[in-house]
């Protein structure tokens, strides 16, 4: 990048800052509270009176959550390396405190309150194995063309995965745990055989997993609900009165919205026929009241999102920011896949929300702090 001489140092820093990807993430952020006003003001009308209240605490957060971006933004990213096993225990230990201090809510233990504010230690665990894998993974360069130093580095994050999946039971961030790490890996190490080795026996484990699931009665196993949620994804009009009921409405508001939609506030699976629709099951009603076309227009947004975090990666001063770039690439993208996969019935309901859209306050704020590390590589970039 070409500097012009004279220009002091605040301008030539201001030059540095990705005003694209800022733009969209406040378009994302404000798409979101739109859509969850539309989406929670029936439901939140009949629960608490107030048709605002998840549009409030949304808007609540991401405020705070924008600043604390803002303040992420302007620390040099440099400093995660340093603390970078100190980001991994955390998020251990997080994670752990769950057994002794969780809170339950929706029929799940996920959450601790610290101060009044409840918190998902999962959202903390992504950001902690972003900053991990980054660190880790530079350190070694060259030597993890080494299978074992490669093997290790993959596996770094199962210890941090198998505690998120046996503590909070949420499969969703554990598999969202390890492939950030498969697809980090697959940026910074060369050759292709690994990665394909390891993609055949996901999907060799996924179809026996599947297989076992279908036949488990003659088999005699019992998966539990997992399994009846596989058996649901295969066949969700037999389980229509159980795991099946949600994507069925979700697939009816899909199908009903036509092309254009039936206009923003004119959902009718919205007023209690999809279970919790402003989390999970929201792109379902932005399906329905805007159509083909804004859903396709929300799938942009997400694309331009990672294309402009993509520039800062290839344009990052050393391997370690672009990394910590491609590490939350990796976060929101196989998020937004795998939640339009469940709500279009392509994958088993994992229970996974769409980012800066869904109703949560801990997936946005930590959310927030993953753009504002981007937003501090981004600032480094042509400093020397």
């Amino acid at each position: 990048m070409v500097l012009v001489r004279g220009k002091n140092v605040k301008e030539r820093e201001a030059s540095y800052i990705d005003y694209n990807l800022i733009f969209i993430v406040l378009f994302l952020i404000a798409f979101g509270l739109v859509m969850l006003y539309s989406v929670s003001s029936y439901d939140a009308n009949l629960t608490f009176g107030d048709s605002a209240y998840y549009f409030k605490h949304q808007l609540l957060v991401s405020v705070i959550g924008l600043g604390v971006m803002l303040v992420v933004a302007h620390i040099p990213y440099k400093l995660w390396n340093k603390l970078s096993f100190i980001a991994y225990g955390v998020s251990v230990f997080m994670v752990v405190l769950v057994s002794f201090i969780g809170t339950e809510a929706n029929g799940a233990k996920r959450w601790i309150r610290i101060f009044g504010i409840s918190i998902q230690p999962s959202e903390i665990a992504k950001v902690g194995i972003i900053i991990f894998l980054a660190s880790i993974i530079y350190r070694l360069g060259p030597s993890l063309n080494n299978t074992k130093s490669f093997w290790i580095v993959f596996l770094s994050p199962a210890p941090l995965s198998f505690l998120v999946y046996t503590i909070t039971d949420n499969l969703s961030s554990a598999i969202i745990l390890m492939a950030i790490s498969y697809i980090m890996l697959f940026v910074a190490t060369p050759g292709y055989a690994r990665f394909l080795f390891i993609a055949l026996a996901i999907i060799a484990a996924g179809v026996l997993i599947v297989m076992i699931a279908v036949n488990s009665d003659s088999l005699g196993v019992n998966g539990g609900f997992r399994f009846l949620r596989i058996q649901a994804w295969l066949d969700p009009e037999a389980y229509i009165n159980s795991k099946g009921y949600q994507t069925l409405q979700a697939l009816y508001a899909i199908g009903s919205g036509g092309i254009f939609g039936k206009g923003l506030g004119q959902s009718m699976q919205k007023m209690g026929f999809v279970p919790e629709a402003q989390n999970d099951m929201i792109f379902s009603i932005i399906c329905e009241e805007l159509g083909l076309f804004g859903a396709m227009a929300v799938i942009l947004l997400f694309v331009l999102l990672v294309w402009r975090m993509m520039i800062i990666a290839n344009n990052a001063p050393d391997l370690f920011g672009a990394l910590l770039v491609v590490g939350v690439m990796a976060h929101i993208s196989v998020q937004v896949i795998l939640n339009i996969c469940v709500v279009t019935n392509t994958m088993p309901n994992t229970g996974i929300t769409l980012p800066f859209i869904s109703y949560g306050g801990s997936a946005v704020l930590f959310l927030l702090i993953e753009i504002g590390i981007v937003l501090s590589v981004g600032r480094s970039i042509g400093k020397q």
